[in-house]
């Protein structure tokens, strides 16, 4: 009898060891009853790019290399491939800027578009985006949006936080159909209608262009010069919103656009139920 007890004893006392070892392996104790209200999400921005490559190519590279995204949208059929947690940082967007914000990687999230681009030659013609995949993509942007509360001026182009090195999602990539979905804002026609007609009869100087890109967001030199680092931020701000000529000369319409743009109520967001209104940025 005293044996089985004994035995006993020993059992109780490994089996309180055990839990013991468990709970300190597992960590201390948290207590969540408490939420502070000053918190938002980690996510502040959407970059949206272009692979350059073919699927199996896209989906290797982002899986396997010392590159990442968050999501990868296919070709045809549009397949979305979750590849990184939104929660955890992913590797694309590189040594980026946006409005004083830097090293975007650690604050977005990024979406990956399998496209061939222009394989980064210049002057080649830039591969078009099947109907399908823009849809997935419009879907894709709105439910990370609106899981994070991501501004509608925060959604972007790899090349627009990169512009010396990068042109994805390139001109092809129908950044209007975003704003006919509510998503990002769009320049008031109207007013950019009357903004070229006064800049057909003189167009600004080079401080101007290089002030107002860099009010927009961009990182842009402020050399009084139309150096090729500021052409190649005007050839980046031309694919997005003139992507019919995007060459990174200076003229009417593009001075236009940009005046527009960086003008309290110059920009205009799609509402739900299709009204356009003035849209502030944060």
């Amino acid at each position: 009898m005293t044996a089985l007890v004994g035995r006993a004893r020993r059992r109780a006392v490994a089996l309180s060891l055990a839990a013991t070892l468990a709970a300190c392996a597992a960590g201390p104790r948290i207590d969540t009853r408490y939420s502070a209200v000053s918190q938002d999400s980690r996510v502040r921005f959407i970059i949206v790019h272009f692979t350059q490559m073919d699927e199996a190519g896209s989906l290797h590279r982002l899986t396997r290399e010392e590159v990442s995204s968050h999501y990868l949208v296919g070709r045809e059929p549009p397949t979305i491939w979750r590849l990184v947690p939104e929660e955890r940082r992913a590797w694309h967007a590189g040594p980026s800027y946006w409005r004083g914000a830097t090293a975007l990687n650690a604050s977005s999230v990024g979406i990956e578009i399998v496209n061939l681009g222009n394989g980064d030659v210049a002057g080649a013609p830039y591969q078009a985006f099947p109907e399908a995949q823009i849809e997935a993509v419009v879907a894709l942007v709105r439910a990370v949006a609106k899981r994070h509360g991501v501004a509608p001026d925060r959604i972007l182009g790899h090349a627009e936080v990169q512009p010396q090195t990068r042109n994805d999602p390139g001109p092809r990539f129908p950044w209007r159909r975003l704003a006919e979905a509510g998503l990002i804002p769009w320049p008031d026609a109207a007013q950019v209608a009357a903004a070229a007609g006064h800049w057909r009869a003189a167009l600004p100087s080079a401080a101007w262009w290089q002030e107002r890109l860099a009010a927009h967001g961009y990182q842009v030199p402020r050399s009084g010069e139309l150096d090729g680092e500021t052409r190649r931020v005007l050839a980046v701000f031309q694919m997005r919103y003139r992507p019919e000529r995007y060459d990174g000369e200076p003229d009417a319409e593009t001075a236009a656009l940009l005046e527009v743009v960086t003008t309290p109520g110059g920009l205009q967001l799609r509402r739900p139920d299709g009204h356009w209104a003035a849209f502030t940025a944060e």
